[in-house]
């Protein structure tokens, strides 16, 4: 018996892509620094240390202070850094302009959702269940969630699979080099956000459509997924 075919998923990257989460990432690195006795990092240069997760992101506030720590030492302030942001997640965060609309349109053209993030998958949940953001997104995968980061690509196909789609039929929306390597390396098209958070712009990194704003994402999904709708279409 023929199998119908999966619907199309857009798999998203979380932090600066769905949801401007900045504000409490930095404002928790900053508390730990002051904590550690360390100046802290201006708001416009640490938002360009997010992406890696909360790891490197510790380990950048550091090294811009010219400071370096061991494996041990670094288990210690990221502990003391979960904690914290757990505690403040949702301060000051929110998703960016057009997300809920987009989703609509995408939903309403059979579109299903998930999540690939190198945060750790129980603050992804969190933070997606305080925006209410959480029943858009059935399968949320992150840093812990396989064992694996981005970029390496099976962390992104591993996602799609858990998420019940297929590579020839998925999309990644995401707002970095990582975002783009990882989708490159798994086979998949990416469209990159240009609001989100990036050392270089995102346009000069090679995405298959860069958008600006999230009104302009089904549009560019209709033409990467090959659905059966053009661009411009209504919701």
């Amino acid at each position: 018996m023929h199998q119908p075919a999966p619907p199309p998923l857009v798999v998203f990257d979380l932090d600066g892509t769905l949801v401007d989460t900045a504000p409490d990432l930095i404002d928790t690195l900053n508390a730990l620094l002051r904590r550690e006795g360390i100046a802290t990092v201006p708001f416009e240069e640490a938002r360009q240390f997010i992406g890696g997760g909360a790891r490197l992101l510790i380990e950048r506030g550091l090294m811009a202070h010219g400071r370096a720590c061991g494996p041990a030492e670094i288990d210690r302030l990221y502990a003391v850094y979960v904690e914290d942001y757990a505690a403040r997640i949702a301060d000051l965060s929110r998703p960016f302009p057009g997300l809920e609309d987009a989703l609509d349109t995408l939903a309403g053209q059979g579109c299903r959702f998930a999540v690939c993030t190198n945060k750790l998958e129980r603050l992804s949940v969190q933070l997606l269940e305080a925006l209410g953001l959480a029943p858009r997104f059935p399968v949320i995968c992150g840093q812990d969630t396989f064992a694996m980061m981005k970029p390496d690509p099976r962390v992104l196909l591993a996602t799609v699979a858990a998420a019940g789609g297929t590579p020839a039929a998925a999309l990644m929306v995401g707002d970095s080099r990582t975002d783009i390597v990882t989708a490159r390396a798994a086979g998949i098209p990416v469209v990159a956000v240009d609001f989100g958070y990036t050392e270089v712009p995102v346009a000069t990194l090679g995405p298959d459509r860069v958008i600006s704003r999230f009104a302009d994402l089904p549009g560019a999904a209709a033409e990467l997924l090959r659905l059966p709708w053009t661009a411009g279409s209504p919701a």
